[in-house]
């Protein structure tokens, strides 16, 4: 990395890099607070210093320093390596390294500038408006920002250049959203996810009403917090004496119940995938394999297990027989989601049909895996680059 005290906004992708890596987070958050102590108003200082704390889970001290940069400024840039081919203007909200879309970390080494605005309700959008080549709405959905959206629905209504993920689709990646408008699809299962108050569970966990009755919920159960990404508080709950413990470690007021669906394949361990839809052409971006349901890429043992490794580049490889046997339901999806790019994790169930867990544009895609244990990654993730390169083009958008 670059001197401290002379370092530009950097975005998630160099330290998301580092702690794939193994590196210590830490030595580099003393060298960005030095940065901020040397540089206090120039808040790309304060945006690495927050995106490092987000890094290492000091939240509070993480929005502080965010809070700081946006008094500065509301824009950012990471400019390419290279020459500038196109410009993309990436609507973002304040919040933690899950709220926003981590292009950067896709796009390492192309042509593109990427432009960060952080909007407000008061100023939806940044005036003056840089020069752009296209607008990506980077945020990610929620009911807090509803009006934000709602807002840049009308300003964007006739914008110069194309518009990407249009805010007025955004709310279908809310998971009861999601849920909904992927229900009764052929060859998918999403289940069905309910925002429940706390209220409400406390009653269920009680006894005073039932789940069952009530909202059509059986045990075992997968509940989180309304706002909760990345497996943040995520639990599966199999009794109401479970459901009673959680809600008295959780104070948030509400939550995402959905059933648990068991997706085990026959040798008894558990296989999650990430999938880029890219205007609705599918791309694997990786899979993980693990004994428990719960499943993240750093938790499977993927570095350590060379065996999951082989099954996870046989998947890469072989992912157009993969897209061709679920391609109906590749394309229904796309198409119910109506978002130029959006990723889902799921599985395979041993009936033949996609388990689709989430749904959304704000999951982290990337090929920062050690290329002596992942050399058959970067490929796999350049294709999803360059089908996303291809959304920038003006022929992409001439009908």
């Amino acid at each position: 990395m670059t001197d401290a005290a002379h370092t530009p906004y950097l975005g998630l992708a160099p330290f998301l890099r580092a702690s794939i890596a193994g590196v210590d987070l830490r030595p580099l958050a003393q060298q960005s607070l030095l940065a901020v102590q040397q540089g206090p108003t120039n808040a790309a200082h304060w945006m690495n210093l927050s995106t490092l704390l987000f890094s290492l889970d000091q939240r509070e001290a993480a929005f502080a320093c965010q809070r700081e940069a946006l008094a500065l400024t509301r824009l950012f840039s990471i400019p390419p390596e290279s020459g500038i081919r196109r410009r993309l203007l990436l609507i973002c909200i304040a919040g933690d390294i899950a709220a926003n879309t981590p292009l950067d970390c896709l796009l390492e080494g192309t042509d593109i500038e990427l432009l960060y605005y952080f909007a407000t309700l008061e100023a939806p959008l940044p005036d003056p408006c840089p020069p752009h080549d296209a607008l990506f709405m980077a945020c990610g959905y929620s009911t807090e920002h509803a009006p934000l959206l709602q807002r840049l629905v009308e300003h964007l209504a006739h914008w110069p250049v194309p518009v990407l993920n249009h805010p007025a689709r955004l709310q279908r990646t809310e998971r009861d959203q999601a849920s909904a408008c992927l229900a009764n699809l052929p060859g998918v299962l999403m289940p069905r996810n309910l925002a429940v108050s706390r209220t409400a569970l406390a009653e269920i966990a009680q006894g005073a009403i039932s789940a069952q009755a009530t909202f059509a919920l059986d045990f075992p159960l997968i509940i989180r917090p309304l706002d909760s990404h990345a497996g943040r508080d995520l639990a599966r709950l199999d009794t109401l004496a479970a459901l009673s413990d959680y809600l008295a470690a959780h104070p948030q007021p509400d939550f995402f119940v959905a059933p648990f669906i068991d997706y085990r394949s026959a040798d008894g361990q558990y296989r999650k995938f990430r999938i880029a839809l890219v205007r609705g052409q599918a791309f694997a971006a990786h899979l993980a394999i693990r004994d428990h349901w719960m499943i993240h890429y750093l938790n499977a043992g993927m570095y350590e297990n060379a065996a999951k490794r082989a099954e996870e580049a046989a998947f890469m490889a072989g992912f157009s027989d993969f897209a061709a046997r679920h391609r109906e339901a590749l394309a229904a999806i796309a198409e119910r989601m109506g978002l130029e790019y959006v990723c889902f994790d799921g599985a395979e169930l041993p009936d033949g049909r996609l388990l689709i867990f989430e749904i959304d544009h704000v999951m982290v895609v990337h090929a920062m895996d050690p290329i002596d244990l992942f050399p058959y990654k970067p490929a796999a993730i350049q294709k999803i680059m360059e089908a996303f390169r291809q959304l920038l083009e003006p022929s992409a958008h001439i009908a």
